[in-house]
This record gives structure tokens, sequence and C-alpha cells, in this order.
């Protein structure tokens, strides 16, 4: 069952058509993966889903009911987690204090679910350390735990791998297929490390000049050379 459906968006940064009638779903239970080169209009479509920027023009259902009036909190209350690309995590509060920055929609005193904890062991052992003194890795963790804080019904990720060390991409692999597998939540992710994409998709959807060129299922990416489409 879709929990998102984004229907004919339309973006303009002044005279330029950044997103052309972009189509495209989010079911529960699966790993829909947005991929495409540098520039093509990813970043500005995940942003026109949390409200950072106004839609000239379609629509964005989430769990039924139209969203694109709605504030950026609006959103996040209804259930939608985001990890933008850079983590934009706090660098001076503590770790403990980030996860609770993930509680806000939350009536006070909502404790940090232990889960998270479980899912990243290190930010247990780092809980009273600043975010800024945690490694990339860390930081990138501890952005998707934030997130998950709240219980979303749809976590949204732009480029989780960027500037990750290998081990640390295989332990986000693993939570995100965690995720999904729970069939209360959907993933949408946006990456440029094509493998780990491939891996990762249950469907699939190209961007080039703003607009989405193919789709279909993740175990056709081989067979539909979806490689040679997103490599520069």
């Amino acid at each position: 069952m879709a929990i998102l459906n984004i229907s004919n968006v339309n973006q303009y940064y002044g005279g330029s058509h950044i997103l052309r009638d972009i189509s495209l779903k989010a079911d529960f239970g699966k790993v829909t993966v947005l991929l495409g080169r540098n520039g093509v209009g990813k970043t500005t479509l995940l942003k026109s889903l949390m409200g950072l920027v106004p839609i000239r023009s379609g629509q964005i259902e989430f769990d039924g009911i139209p969203i694109q009036a709605s504030t950026p909190y609006e959103r996040a209350r209804s259930g939608i987690g985001f990890v933008p690309q850079g983590r934009e995590i706090f660098p001076r509060l503590t770790v403990e204090e980030n996860l609770r920055m993930g509680l806000a929609s939350k009536p006070a005193g909502t404790p940090i679910p232990t889960d998270l904890f479980e899912m990243f062991p290190i930010l247990d052992e780092m809980r009273k350390r600043r975010g800024g003194d945690l490694s990339g890795g860390q930081q990138q963790q501890l952005a998707i735990a934030r997130a998950l804080a709240c219980g979303p019904k749809l976590l949204v990720l732009d480029e989780p791998t960027e500037g990750i060390q290998p081990s640390i991409i295989k332990e986000i692999g693993r939570v995100i297929t965690r995720m999904a597998k729970q069939e209360n939540m959907a993933i949408l992710l946006c990456e440029q490390y094509y493998d780990f994409a491939e891996e990762l998709a249950d469907y699939y959807y190209v961007l080039d000049r703003g607009a989405v060129v193919a789709d279909g299922p993740g175990t056709e990416m081989k067979e539909k050379n979806v490689r040679q489409r997103v490599t520069i």
C-alpha cells in the first residue's frame, strides 16, 4: 500500500523548470530508491516533499491526505522523518540531546526509544558526547536515529552514504532493510552510490533533467542497465 503519492509535481527556480511533472510513490514495507546524476533535481524533489520549498503545481499526498500546503513541521508531525544531505545534526548538543530533538513533536518527557541504541550501539556509548565530536559516519547514524525517534511512517534519506566509510555504509544498509521489513514504514532513499542503492531497492526511479525517465522493480535494475543511466 502506498503511503506517499507524488503526482505531476512541477518546480521552478526563477525561470528554470527544475522538476517536470514528477510522479512517484512509496509503499509500506518497501525501499524506494531515487537515482540520478548530480543536478537533476533529486534534492529539490525531497525539499519539495518536506515543504522546504513550495511546488508550483501538482499534488503530494501522504497517508491519503494532500500535504502540499502543509508546513514542514506539520509534515514531520504527520509521520515523515527526514535525514538531509550533510546530516545537519546539532554539533554543540550531546548525542542524547540530538535524539531528544527528534521527539519534539511528542509530549514532554517522552523517552528516547531504546531500540535506537540497539540499532546503533555506538550512540549508546557516546550519549554524553557532543555531536560535533563524532566522526562523519557516527554523525550519519545519529541523524538517522534522530529521524527515527518519533516513529515515522515514511523515512526520507538524502545521500546517506556520502563521505561515509564502508563499514558504516553496511551498518546503515542493515538498519534501512530492518526498518522496511517491519512493514509499518516506507523508505524513500535518494542515493548516488549505485551498488548500495541496487542492493536495497524494492523499486527504483531514475531522474534526468528534472523528469522521471525510468522506473521499475529493483530486481530489474541490472537488466535495464540502470547503472549506465546514472553514472557520470
